[in-house]
């Protein structure tokens, strides 16, 4: 006899979203709103890159699906774009997906069977962990970006991830420039990770999508230190201000890749057709934005750090904030409801990892400048400064 309808147990115990528990508070707020809880920009993207600049008339076809594979035009400016950077790559290593997250969604899907581990450098982006378990893994949170000395170094890797391996883990996760922490891993730290990785037979998941935001020292790839078992994951959500677009690509070893579209194709099957042409004009024409973005992001990153009393961002764009003196017996999220009365929307540490449940997570380009620097000095004489 069929069992009664039911759900997905694993889909049952996750979260409806990191904000689900203030949703309606957050929908109810008026006035002059500080929402530094989403990871975005009050950019725009470039001129030419953004959806009014694309008629039918230029681009017939465009509201038609794309190849799966993705539109030939971004495929092209992906290559140029790596082969330019140093990079060997061919199109059958490139796939284009639905932003970054569902490019991470269909490499969970091709490499994970049900049970296996993923080491997740905590603290995390707060959707990996899902992306891993509704593809029947388990999420593995290996605390590491908080052990590092700031600057780098001193950290010994292979020690560290030791611990936490076991005979079904079967990738490793790596964000750089790291969300939430701001963090950016140096030469060294990558090495160590990729040899790990390499030594244990692991794939690599590296979640790039800050890589043109690294502040205090050059972005090192992981791709770069073990191309055969590395699937890169790119966006132009973070890059070019492109978040409502839902474009991004995902890199990886040829034979793999041909994995990875099969779970693309029966999921997302291709990613927007107009903002796939977006992609392929700001690739090639976008690196004065990114410059002028990465100014903005470094000037006001540092000024909120140093009203909050903690160091400025090596990249990225977030401050993560101990809050631990401040809480009262509602813990976390009383202080996260108490910013509501002010206004102010952050992000709860814990969606980033379970150690952290007295941080904040605060995006400093996700309003303009000026609301920002109002939102920050809010947190900031609530934390006594």
């Amino acid at each position: 006899m069929p069992r009664a309808p039911g759900f997905a147990p694993v889909v049952q115990t996750m979260r409806g979203g990191i904000f689900s528990h203030l949703a309606h508070r957050i929908a109810a707020l008026r006035g002059e709103v500080y929402p530094l809880h989403v990871g975005d920009t009050w950019l725009e993207p470039m001129e030419g890159g953004r959806m009014e600049n694309f008629k039918v008339s230029e681009h017939p076809g465009m509201h038609r699906y794309s190849v799966p594979h993705g539109h030939p035009s971004l495929l092209a400016a992906i290559e140029e774009r790596h082969t330019s950077a140093g990079q060997k790559l061919t199109r059958d290593e490139v796939l284009v997906t639905a932003g970054a997250t569902g490019g991470l969604g269909a490499v969970a899907g091709a490499t994970l069977e049900p049970g296996d581990e993923v080491l997740v450098l905590a603290p995390y982006w707060p959707l990996i962990k899902g992306i891993v378990e509704t593809a029947g893994g388990k999420a593995v949170e290996v605390p590491f970006f908080d052990r590092r000395a700031l600057g780098g170094g001193g950290l010994d890797v292979h020690a560290v991830l030791d611990h936490y391996l076991t005979p079904r883990t079967v990738a490793l996760y790596v964000n750089t420039p790291n969300n939430p922490t701001g963090r950016v891993l140096h030469a060294d730290e990558v090495l160590g990770l990729a040899t790990f990785a390499r030594r244990n037979a692991l794939w690599i998941w590296a979640d790039e999508v800050y890589e043109r935001y690294a502040y205090a020292s050059p972005h090192a790839s992981i791709r770069d230190q073990a191309p055969e078992r590395t699937f890169g994951a790119y966006s132009f959500s973070k890059a070019y201000g492109m978040a409502g677009n839902r474009c991004g690509y995902v890199i990886g070893p040829k034979d793999a890749m041909l994995q990875v579209r099969k779970v693309a194709t029966h999921s997302f099957y291709a990613a927007p057709t107009a903002s796939q042409l977006a992609g392929a004009y700001v690739l090639r024409h976008g690196d004065a934005w990114i410059e002028a973005a990465r100014r903005q992001y470094t000037r006001v990153g540092t000024e909120a750090a140093e009203a909050l009393g903690v160091e400025p961002p090596e990249g990225g764009t977030f401050l993560f904030v101990d809050v631990a003196k401040h809480l009262g017996p509602r813990g976390i999220r009383g202080f996260l409801e108490d910013c509501l009365d002010d206004n102010l929307v952050l992000a709860p540490g814990d969606s980033c990892g379970r150690d952290y449940e007295t941080f904040v997570r605060v995006c400093f380009t996700a309003a303009p400048p000026d609301v920002v620097r109002r939102g920050v000095a809010i947190l900031a004489k609530r934390l006594g400064r």
